[in-house]
């Protein structure tokens, strides 16, 4: 499974049902749920969820705050924050996607190499 890498003036929400295409070829079936923050929140992918039989877990855009989804979500805030402690990954400057793709390869084998040796130690 790959990366896809899109625009930066292109909205994340866009790339929800494709990404879950490709969880379900990487897992072989459908995840059971998604959880997603209040831009993820339109009808159309509501609808498109509800006919692949997956449960969106997603508040309202117009409903109050403290619905505890962010309990499940902070994993993926926190893996962001890890990417971005690598200052190019923060403010995209190469103008190759290939570079670019590239830098995210390496910036998680490093995060997943310094959890591995936290756990050894």
């Amino acid at each position: 499974m790959g990366w896809t890498l899109t625009g930066g003036n292109e909205h994340d929400a866009g790339q929800l049902l494709p990404l879950l295409d490709q969880v379900e070829q990487l897992l072989g079936r459908r995840p059971a749920c998604v959880y997603a923050d209040r831009a993820y929140d339109s009808k159309q992918r509501r609808r498109e969820l509800e006919r692949r039989q997956i449960e969106a877990k997603i508040p309202g855009r117009h409903q109050p705050h403290g619905s505890g989804l962010g309990q499940k979500r902070w994993v993926v805030e926190r893996t962001f924050a890890w990417l971005h402690n690598n200052r190019r990954l923060l403010v995209r400057t190469d103008r190759r996607h290939d570079i670019h793709e590239s830098l995210l390869d390496l910036a998680c084998i490093r995060i997943n190499w310094r959890r591995l040796e936290a756990s050894l130690s």
